[in-house]
């Protein structure tokens, strides 16, 4: 087992929930409102009936937010195990110190697969028809879900957020993946926190919609080569304000990130979260991007928001020439 999850082991089962939910200073103005703008606040209206698509089954339709968990960290699939303690294979083990060692697929720009894009804390959409399901997601990336009856392929090519396929049982939607680009290849992660994924994976989403304004996922995930046991994981959402996604581009300034940019998910709190920053805050500063134009970025904000972006223009000289025309 890692040495950041025996720290995590140790110091997590010494603290209250509340400590857990950020283990150093509290957030200040900017991180505060940033809380507010992406995770969800509970819903506290009237009821309203779930909406229903043209074949009768639920519409999962909508742009989502997150319910934060207190106690519980986001963007680690072993939210829900006890200390959060995924159950590495000794193989696992070793892919997991292997991804220690490059730098961050996402903030390389390399698409964010599924389920790491479903791990987050950033709110996603669901675009749903009777024929298939997309969601997308705040950095740009996206997958369809076939909703045809079609089977799950047998052998199919592999991509970063599988080959999905997805059947109704009553008003549950079932999406099952398979072949995933393997975290052997230095190009994909299971969480933010840097666990491993392997191409012989399974992932098993179960997808509710009780009423208009709250969607529940049950996910489980099954991967013989770096893990001994399945895992299963539940979030809740509430149905947001926002009528869509922000745009956003990932720029890949591929010298500055691989010559500085530290490798890894950088320091795992004893909370089990990544953090965003050197405060090991919750969320990412909104809005996300560069300081000039709030639709471009580097993803290094995730955890290294204390370092210049390279899509940052350097600061005007004092004595430059001022343009008049």
């Amino acid at each position: 087992m890692r040495s950041r999850t025996l720290v995590l082991m140790i110091a997590a089962s010494s603290l209250p929930a509340h400590a857990q939910y950020r283990d150093e200073a509290k957030p200040d103005g900017i991180t505060a409102r940033s809380e507010q703008l992406w995770l969800g606040q509970p819903y506290t209206g009237q009821v309203v009936a779930t909406p229903r698509g043209a074949d009768g089954h639920p519409s999962l339709s909508g742009t989502w937010q997150l319910l934060h968990e207190d106690g519980k960290p986001d963007g680690n699939l072993g939210k829900d195990l006890p200390h959060f303690a995924l159950p590495y294979t000794a193989q696992g083990r070793e892919q997991l110190a292997a991804n220690d060692k490059v730098v961050d697929p996402e903030a390389r720009c390399i698409i964010t697969g599924i389920p790491r894009a479903l791990t987050g804390v950033l709110p996603f959409e669901i675009i749903h028809t009777p024929k298939r399901l997309a969601t997308l997601h705040q950095l740009g990336w996206h997958r369809w879900v076939w909703l045809d009856g079609r089977p799950l392929a047998q052998d199919p090519d592999p991509r970063f957020s599988g080959n999905g396929v997805g059947h109704w049982e009553g008003n549950t939607l079932v999406i099952q993946s398979n072949a995933f680009h393997d975290s052997s290849d230095g190009n994909a992660w299971l969480d933010d926190n840097g666990n491993p994924i392997s191409s012989k994976a399974l992932l098993t989403e179960r997808w509710t919609r009780p009423d208009r304004n709250h969607l529940t996922l049950e996910l489980n995930y099954s991967d013989p080569v770096y893990y001994s046991a399945p895992v299963r994981y539940t979030r809740h959402f509430v149905l947001s304000a926002q009528e869509h996604l922000r745009e956003f581009s990932c720029e890949w300034n591929s010298w500055w990130v691989t010559n500085n940019l530290e490798p890894g998910p950088g320091r795992i709190g004893a909370n089990g979260n990544r953090g965003f920053g050197p405060d090991n805050q919750i969320v990412p500063d909104y809005p996300l991007g560069s300081v000039l134009d709030d639709s471009r970025g580097t993803d290094y904000w995730l955890y290294r928001k204390n370092k210049p972006k390279p899509s940052d223009l350097p600061p005007t000289p004092a004595n430059a020439p001022v343009r008049t025309q």
